[in-house]
Parts: C-alpha cells; structure tokens; sequence
C-alpha cells in the first residue's frame, strides 16, 4: 500500500511535469500564482451600514471604512449639540425674565439678583432699556428668538444624523464602483482605405466610452 502524500505544485506554462507526482497545477502564465490571485475583496453591506448608523451615528461610516468622514459626522452632531444647549439656556432665561417681569408689573423689584435684573446688559437698567413696558417688549422678543435658534438647531441636528445615514448607506452601494482613470471618453479621428481601390477613403470620428 502507497502511504506517501500527493505532492501539489505550481508550475509554469514551459515547465515539464514531473511523472512522479500524483496532482500538478499548470498556468497559461509563465510567472507561479501568488496569494494575490485568490485574495477576495471585502465589500460592505449596505442594510448592515445602514443599521449602524441608525443605531450609533459614525458607526456606519465606520463599518464602511470612511474613517475620514468621522470628524464631519461628529462634529456636525457636536456643533448641532452645542448651539441647541446653548439657544435653550437663553430662551430659558429670557422666558423667566418675561415671567417674572409681568408678575411684577406693578411694582417692579431694584433687587439686582431679580432675573429681569439680572440678564441686563452690564452698566444698563430697565430706564435706560427705554421703560418698563419697552423692556417687557424685549424680553419677550428675545424669548421668542432663542426659541426659534434651538428649534432651527434640533431640525439640523436631525439633519445631520439623517444625512450620516444615507451617506453610510450610498458609500457601500457604491463601495466596488469603478472611479479609476479608466473611465474616460476618447474621441479621435480615423481613416479607412480599400487596398484595392487606394484612391477612395473615408474618414470618420471614433468615440470610445472606456469603464
């Protein structure tokens, strides 16, 4: 009984094969395979890109190897994040103000840490604002501004995270598509001639579409 192990080899086009060994691999190509040629390219799953991202934003531009991309996910989310705390905390301030302001209508407190006081700008008072009832005016116009900046800031928020998402999603559609300098479009000239008749030509223009 034969105990001895098929002997494998890769061999070139102009090799000979030997008679002893059992299986022989054999290539048109002259140069051995490498790894190279059997190496599988990795391709992203659009719905997996598309959960991640739902789920974490980032986590898909991540998943799709757009490392790139983070700093403008996040830090969109981060602005967006910044200028929404920011707008409410003056809108609550302003809203109290307001409040508080009205309820004091008629007699309207000199106490320094009253909030209408105390959101005045340094070195002004309610007289140099113009009065009671023009301050009243601006508390509320300032109520209803920085309500509409945080408003404005949480539909962007939403924004961002909604275009992170679809980005995650069209980077692994088109993860494989083909952007080499290949693609190109070639118009050049051509003549044609019949060896028979060499006194008749015809010229004509060649539109090559390269993908």
């Amino acid at each position: 009984m034969n105990d001895s192990v098929p002997v494998i080899r890769i061999i070139s086009a102009n090799d000979s094969i030997p008679a002893n060994d059992s299986v022989v691999i054999q290539t048109a190509a002259k140069e051995p395979l490498t790894l190279m040629s059997y190496e599988l390219m990795w391709t992203p799953d659009p719905l997996r890109a598309t959960w991640l991202a739902v789920i974490i934003p980032g986590l898909g531009q991540i998943y799709n190897r757009s490392y790139w991309k983070l700093p403008i996910v996040y830090g969109g989310l981060m602005g967006c994040g910044f200028a929404i705390a920011w707008n409410d905390e003056k809108y609550g301030a302003y809203k109290q103000a307001y409040r508080d302001i009205l309820d004091d209508a008629d007699n309207i407190s000199t106490d320094p840490t009253r909030s209408y006081n105390a959101i005045l700008p340094e070195g002004y008072t309610i007289e140099r604002m113009g009065g009671v009832s023009t301050y009243t005016n601006v508390l509320k116009d300032k109520q209803n501004t920085y309500r509409r900046y945080r408003d404005i800031s949480i539909v962007v928020g939403v924004l961002v995270y909604a275009l992170s998402i679809i980005d995650a999603y069209v980077d692994a559609q088109l993860f494989d598509f083909d952007i080499s300098d290949d693609l190109s479009i070639n118009i050049e000239p051509q003549i044609y001639y019949n060896p028979n008749l060499p006194d008749q030509r015809a010229a004509e223009l060649k539109l090559a579409i390269s993908f």
